[in-house]
């Protein structure tokens, strides 16, 4: 079965309210993107850090700036600059200042080893590189061997004070031209339509890697247009928008959904934001999406479900978007039913899947609150299905939704083949105009990974059901074989978290020389006394009374935490790497 944006349910409204199918997506850079949210949000802040606001008007005059002072120095069209910052207040304006230079960005996650961060820099042939100070000496053993001829730096201090000092001692010696980020910032912020000379549909203007959680990171090309055509999809799917044009010409969105559908007015949103700027959900959904909706975000360093429950309340969020991991630590904060939460109107979830006991709690807790969850992958940009977010739409939980505007879902044998029917189980694959354009200087595995016919092939499992809303079963790469019968362990997770006491879980197969692999569960324990009272045995015969017997578990570790990356996918090969070391240890 292929499911395509027209789907018709029969059961109920399986489309947002009052949207259309199909959408016009203009061919412009995605610095208009900023243009016009600057113009229509003014002095409205976009972002806080540390209790310093940014308004959408100076925002945009620091990138401008940004911009100019890169163009200054040599960098511009078909340029590569590689962002290596945590999420900062800083982060926005350099980010539109590369798009609006005409430069590529590229994020990089800023925790990579030098070896990584060396093979990242190598790959993308990046030229600049603007970076976090307390870093600087991993930054110092990672530039031999690249194209980086500028190093820009910022810290923690410019947060507060653009013309902080910076301390780049570290990577004086390195040959590269180094320079602060108040340099650039505080430079002529006129427009200087740079990015004018920009083809929307070949220049790119994302080189974005991929998450590497199981194999090599490989950098995926995001023209212009597909950038901008996303963040559309994503808006106003969201928010019950279509894309339009304001007086200059730049692209906004009109939102045309119903207030008693849409609560949440274009202008009026706020959250606290965790999610990465660096990951593809951040950069698309977190920052563009957020910029386009007129949104207000705080910014949080770090993971403190206190805090950001307290900031919640504090700026009275009207949504709350993360990861599974996010949700499960939330529930878990002392006090957190007698919280006022009753401004969140939305919770969406995304990078995996959120289990269906983990709904039920979210709208005991929420009840306000429409919960969707949405599906994609950076080869894609971010977005290809979601939940209608509209209050009457039809959610279904343990599904990601449906395919959004102008994109279609088929389910393919994991072999290859032709779609199969309605509720069985298969690839992933996609097609739709934000598909990538390919993996940079990766020919051979482009050509893997999207066929003749434009279907990426995503390497996850799913089912599509008659109404077209997609299940992911599992990845490919994490399904286990147990004597020859397949094992996703995504079904005995979403066991694992029905369970009284549970808090996180995650399967990963045992090698064993007779089975091939036995599957195991990695389980964090709850801080309460059902928590407390689980046993390896317990756990184990909770879970396989429920499954058939070759999907039974053979063990359960109790382990403090469940690696994750930043972008809260669950690290499966952290897990894998430790089952295979005991077992050598045992050979």
């Amino acid at each position: 079965m292929t499911a395509t944006a027209e789907t018709t349910g029969t059961t109920g409204q399986t489309w947002p309210a009052g949207l259309p199918t199909s959408l016009e997506y203009p061919s412009v850079p995605v610095g208009s993107l900023l243009r016009a949210a600057a113009r229509r949000w003014g002095d409205r802040v976009a972002f806080t850090h540390h209790e310093v606001p940014l308004t959408y008007t100076e925002m945009a005059r620091r990138a401008h700036a940004v911009a100019g002072g890169l163009a200054d120095h040599g960098i511009g069209r078909g340029d590569v600059v590689a962002v290596h910052l945590p999420n900062c207040l800083q982060y926005p304006s350099v980010y539109y200042g590369v798009l609006l230079a005409g430069a590529t960005f590229s994020p990089t996650n800023p925790l990579l080893a030098p070896g990584e961060l060396a093979a990242q820099l190598a790959d993308s042939g990046a030229r600049a590189l603007v970076t976090w100070e307390p870093v600087l000496p991993v930054v110092a053993a990672a530039l031999g061997g690249t194209r980086v001829d500028t190093v820009v730096v910022t810290n923690a201090a410019q947060v507060a004070d653009p013309a902080a000092a910076v301390d780049t001692a570290a990577v004086d010696g390195s040959g590269a031209r180094v320079l602060s980020l108040a340099e650039l910032v505080g430079g002529d912020p006129t427009d200087r339509h740079l990015d004018a000379g920009v083809d929307p549909v070949a220049d790119l203007a994302h080189l974005a890697y991929t998450g590497g959680t199981t194999g090599v990171s490989k950098g995926v090309e995001l023209p212009h247009r597909t950038v901008v055509t996303n963040v559309l999809q994503s808006v106003c799917w969201t928010s019950g928008s279509v894309p339009a044009r304001d007086d200059e010409g730049d692209v906004t969105v009109e939102q045309v959904g119903d207030p008693a559908e849409f609560p949440v007015r274009l202008g009026t949103s706020s959250m606290v934001n965790l999610t990465p700027w660096f990951h593809a959900m951040g950069a698309i959904g977190y920052l563009n999406g957020q910029v386009v909706a007129g949104a207000s975000l705080v910014v949080h360093d770090r993971f403190d479900p206190v805090a950001y429950v307290a900031d919640a309340v504090r700026y009275r969020v009207t949504s709350i978007g993360g990861a599974p991991p996010v949700f499960v630590a939330l529930l878990q904060v002392p006090g957190i039913a007698e919280a006022d939460l009753t401004c969140v109107r939305g919770i969406s979830s995304g990078a995996a899947p959120l289990p269906v006991p983990l709904i039920e709690r979210l709208h005991t807790l929420f009840p306000n609150a429409v919960i969707g969850e949405g599906y994609g992958l950076t080869e894609v940009t971010m977005q290809a299905t979601g939940n209608p977010t509209n209050t009457s739409g039809l959610r279904k939980p343990g599904t990601v939704g449906r395919p959004v505007f102008d994109t279609e879902i088929s389910i393919r044998p994991l072999g290859g083949g032709d779609p199969l029917p309605t509720g069985e189980r298969g690839e992933v694959c996609i097609r739709g105009p934000q598909v990538m354009r390919g993996y940079a200087g990766r020919p051979d595995a482009t050509a893997e990974s999207i066929d003749a016919d434009g279907w990426l092939h995503t390497g996850d499992v799913g089912v599509l059901d008659a109404d077209g809303y997609l299940a992911i079963v599992d990845r490919t790469k994490d399904m286990l074989l147990y004597k020859g019968y397949n094992v996703f362990p995504r079904e005995l997770e979403e066991v694992l978290f029905g369970l009284p006491g549970i808090a996180g879980a995650a399967v990963v197969g045992r090698p064993d020389p007779e089975a091939g692999e036995l599957p195991v569960a990695y389980v964090v324990r709850r801080g309460d006394d059902a928590g407390a009272a689980l046993t390896a045995e317990s756990v184990m015969a909770a879970v396989n009374e429920q499954v058939t017997p070759y999907k039974r578990l053979r063990d359960v570790v109790f382990v403090d935490a469940i690696p994750v990356s930043p972008a809260g996918k669950v690290l499966k090969r952290e897990l894998s790497a430790r089952e295979r070391a005991a077992a050598d240890a045992r050979s």
